[in-house]
């Protein structure tokens, strides 16, 4: 089954490599290439360090921690592939919540 993206992924392998010089909008563009938009707008990519190979990603809920962990090598590769990049290691961080300032049990 081809996915409707599929058009658009081919087009971001074959088009990214060339058309973006920087390494963080390369990531952020193949990162929804690689996994899609709806598990893509589950995490963003927050960093990535050149001399380990390492792309770390900001996870909005925890609840898509363990997903994410499942397709960790799957991502990994793709994210090389489609980026041009080297990726060698793929990390999910929890996107921390901005304090509300509420104390527990009041309203």
């Amino acid at each position: 089954m081809t996915s409707n993206l599929q058009p658009l992924r081919d087009y971001i392998r074959t088009h990214l490599a060339r058309s973006l010089s920087d390494p963080d909008a390369r990531l952020a563009a193949a990162w929804t290439a690689a996994c899609g938009r709806a598990l893509a707008a589950r995490g963003s990519v927050a960093a990535y360090d050149p001399a380990t190979a390492a792309v770390r990603i900001r996870v909005t809920d925890a609840a898509w921690l363990e997903p994410l962990n499942a397709l960790r090598s799957k991502l990994i590769g793709d994210l090389a592939r489609i980026s041009g990049l080297p990726v060698k290691q793929l990390d999910f961080q929890l996107e921390k919540k901005p304090e509300t300032g509420r104390v527990p049990g009041r309203r």
